[in-house]
């Protein structure tokens, strides 16, 4: 198992940053969903993230090389690197960088022609070459109405809507209904509860029609604060007391009206979606 080990110095003794490379000859989406989902597991590590894709050229791969080789020098620790390189020859100038390589196919697609008994026939970008244009058409159909729906701006075409967001302001709304829109091809609008709202302890008359579809996000007040102070430093929005009445509020509201809900407030947003099908029994409109 690797350790990290810190590079200490005289004045600060945390740890270094350790460099963190995603490549492929294609989009390198993959290396980088796999990667950094094995690196979320090392929470007290921090991670300079890098991602090259399409690197499908002995020159790209020498300048990618180039670029490990120049994170070592700055930190005199290795960096990771996750590849889903197809081609042999570039994987091997690739493996010549002063880092440690982690291939994500190679070991994989031996053992699975081991078990199947049937020889590969490596295409860089065939992970994605073939494209169902159902799937692909309901992916961006699923976009546009989250676009077109986002932050309440328009409820006549909730009638569409496989799921309504609802919450506070800055609660995660956007980024969840677009991952449900892009990931799931799920049809996700939003609304945010506003203060107004929040006064009657009622929901909006454009969403009394569609309380089966309502699902909550909650976010604990301290990261409320500090999210909105990023946003509006030092005015009442973003104050203690204005979050804390807000989240009392809110809360009263998915009690009283049976509105499922969920803290997101340590999740990312890759977690909530995956929670928010779980929890509602949504099914994804898309194949995977």
């Amino acid at each position: 198992m690797y350790v990290h080990t810190p590079l200490q110095s005289d004045q600060d003794d945390r740890p270094a940053i350790r460099s963190a490379f995603f490549i492929s000859d294609g989009t390198a989406i993959t290396a980088e969903t796999l990667g950094k989902s094995l690196l979320s597991q090392f929470s007290d590590v921090e991670f300079d993230i890098q991602v090259i894709p399409y690197v499908d050229t002995i020159q790209l791969a020498h300048e990618a090389v180039k670029r490990i080789n120049t994170a070592y020098e700055k930190t005199q620790l290795r960096p990771l690197v996750f590849d889903t390189i197809v081609s042999d020859e570039i994987r091997e100038i690739i493996n010549s960088a002063n880092a440690h390589n982690l291939d994500i196919y190679e070991g994989l697609i031996n053992r699975i022609a081991t078990e199947i008994n049937h020889k590969p026939n490596p295409h860089a970008g065939m992970a994605h070459s073939n494209v169902d244009s159902d799937d692909y058409k309901a992916r961006i159909d699923a976009v546009h109405f989250a676009l077109d729906n986002d932050d309440g701006a328009r409820t006549n075409h909730y009638d569409g809507a496989d799921i309504i967001l609802v919450g506070l302001s800055r609660s995660g709304k956007t980024p969840t209904s677009l991952y449900l829109a892009l990931q799931y091809g799920i049809r996700a609008a939003n609304y945010p509860l506003t203060e107004e709202d929040l006064d009657t302890s009622q929901l909006p008359r454009a969403l009394k029609p569609y309380h089966n579809k309502l699902f909550g996000l909650t976010i604990d007040t301290e990261r409320l604060v500090r999210i909105r102070q990023e946003r509006k430093a030092g005015s009442r929005y973003a104050s203690l007391a204005q979050c804390q009445a807000e989240q009392q509020a809110i809360q009263a509201i998915y009690s009283t009206q049976k509105i499922p809900n969920l803290n997101v407030s340590e999740m990312s947003v890759e977690e909530i979606a995956t929670r928010i099908l779980q929890i509602t029994g949504l099914k994804r409109r898309i194949g995977v």
